[in-house]
C-alpha cells in the first residue's frame, strides 16, 4: 500500500498575521511642487521658442551674403520701396480715349513717332501702370483731337514721357 503526503501540510504554511494599522504616507508640498511644475511648463515652450527664433535670426544674419538668393529658393515678391511720385501733364492724341479715364485709372503710355526725329519708327512702351490724377472737363480737347491728362509717375518716368511727348503721338491703354 501506498502511502500519500499531502502537498501542504499545516507546518509549511505560516500562520495569519495582521498588517499593522498604518496612516497613508502625505508628503509635505507636493500639490504646490506639481502645480508651480505645470506653470513652468506654460512658460516652457514660450521659452524654447524664443530661443529658437532667436537662433534663427543669428543664423540669418551670420549666413552667406544676401546678394543673391540660392539658386533652390523660390523667389519671394517684395514690396517695392516706395518712390516719390510727380504729376506729369501728359498730351494724348485721342480725346475720345481720354474720356473713357477717370482718376484713380491705370495706364500704360505708349509713344508711336510721328517724325524723322522720332527714331527707328516703331512704337514703344513709356510708363506703364501710371496713375490717373486728373482728366479734362467736358469740352476740355483741342482742335488737332488731343486732350492733356495729369498722371502721377515717378520722376524719371515723368521725363521719359515728356521727352517722349515731343517726338511722337502718345496713346494710352487701361491696365
Amino acid at each position: 500500500m501506498t502511502t500519500t503526503t499531502p502537498l501542504t501540510s499545516p507546518s509549511s504554511v505560516p500562520p495569519p498575521c495582521a498588517v499593522p494599522a498604518f496612516e497613508p504616507l502625505r508628503i509635505r508640498g507636493a500639490r504646490h511642487r506639481l502645480r508651480r511644475a505645470l506653470r513652468r511648463g506654460r512658460r516652457a515652450p514660450a521659452l524654447l521658442l524664443a530661443l529658437t527664433a532667436g537662433a534663427l535670426a543669428v543664423a540669418q544674419t551670420g549666413a552667406a551674403p544676401a546678394s543673391a538668393p540660392p539658386p533652390s529658393a523660390p523667389a519671394r515678391a517684395r514690396p517695392p520701396a516706395a518712390v516719390p511720385l510727380v504729376s506729369a501733364p501728359v498730351r494724348i492724341a485721342d480725346a475720345a480715349t481720354v474720356r473713357l479715364l477717370r482718376p484713380g485709372d491705370r495706364v500704360d503710355v505708349i509713344a508711336a513717332p510721328n517724325s524723322p526725329l522720332g527714331g527707328d519708327g516703331e512704337a514703344h512702351v513709356v510708363a506703364t501702370g501710371a496713375r490717373v490724377a486728373e482728366v479734362p472737363r467736358p469740352g476740355g480737347t483741342r482742335p488737332d483731337g488731343g486732350a492733356l491728362v495729369v498722371l502721377s509717375v515717378p520722376r524719371p518716368t515723368a521725363a521719359r514721357l515728356a521727352g517722349a511727348s515731343v517726338t511722337s503721338q502718345l496713346a494710352v491703354t487701361v491696365c
